[in-house]
């Protein structure tokens, strides 16, 4: 997947909604799962690109925007 990202939305179209317990939860599909995993691991062991440093910043963007937007969704259905 290898594309030099400098906006997150470009990757919108790999975010689905899953059905998790009683609630539809924003996830990330298994290919941007998959890549952020290998990204991760690639930074751990020193061995990330500027490239690939944008790319997975941009995961982490929408990974910590969706975390936000699903708290909410559960803290409202507890209401």
């Amino acid at each position: 997947m290898l594309i030099a990202l400098n906006k997150p939305s470009l990757l919108i179209h790999d975010i689905q909604l899953e059905k998790v317990g009683g609630w539809n939860l924003f996830k990330f599909s298994e290919p941007l799962q998959l890549r952020m995993n290998s990204l991760l691991e690639k930074k751990k062991a020193d061995w990330i690109t500027p490239d690939e440093i944008a790319e997975l910043d941009a995961i982490g963007e929408l990974d910590r925007i969706f975390t936000h937007m699903n708290a909410m969704l559960a803290a409202q259905n507890v209401n």
